[in-house]
């Protein structure tokens, strides 16, 4: 029997994926169809998984994790602050010397995001929540995803 994993087993595989791709758009050649291309997928899977951060973990964190409302403060500010990055970036040419700067600040954010959620937010995460709770929380995210075709890469 495999076991599935809990909500922050799910979190941490997009985490996963997510430096997977901006590694290889940080590498692809600049100004290339193909770092355009990686940025575009980088942005869907980005815009999933912080949805669904805030939809299925951030609510039950900020309710049961002592300090919880902080760590989810961070988190959102943070996804904020991605989302303006991935806005800035929509539209420009892969060969506009702002893509690449705003690339770098891309990545500088979303690792210290990643670093700071998988060091402090999952944690206090585990340590509070009861094994069932977090099981039954990855279930409904699986779930959704599923109806909705499918999770990140």
């Amino acid at each position: 029997m495999s076991r599935r994993p809990d909500i922050l087993g799910e979190f941490t595989a997009d985490h996963k994926a997510v430096t997977e791709l901006l590694d290889r758009a940080e590498t692809a050649p600049a100004g290339s169809a193909e770092r355009a291309e990686l940025v575009s997928r980088l942005t869907d899977l980005l815009f999933t998984h912080c949805a669904a951060e805030e939809e299925h973990l951030f609510p039950v964190v900020q309710h049961d994790v002592p300090e919880g409302g902080a760590l989810v403060f961070r988190s959102i500010h943070d996804h904020l602050a991605i989302g303006q990055y991935l806005s800035d970036m929509q539209g420009l040419d892969p060969a506009d010397p702002a893509f690449d700067t705003l690339l770098r600040g891309l990545a500088d954010t979303l690792r210290q995001h990643l670093e700071g959620e998988e060091k402090a937010l999952f944690p206090a995460a585990r340590k509070a929540l009861p094994a069932a709770a977090r099981a039954a929380l990855g279930d409904r995210l699986r779930g959704e995803r599923e109806e909705l075709g499918g999770g990140p890469e």
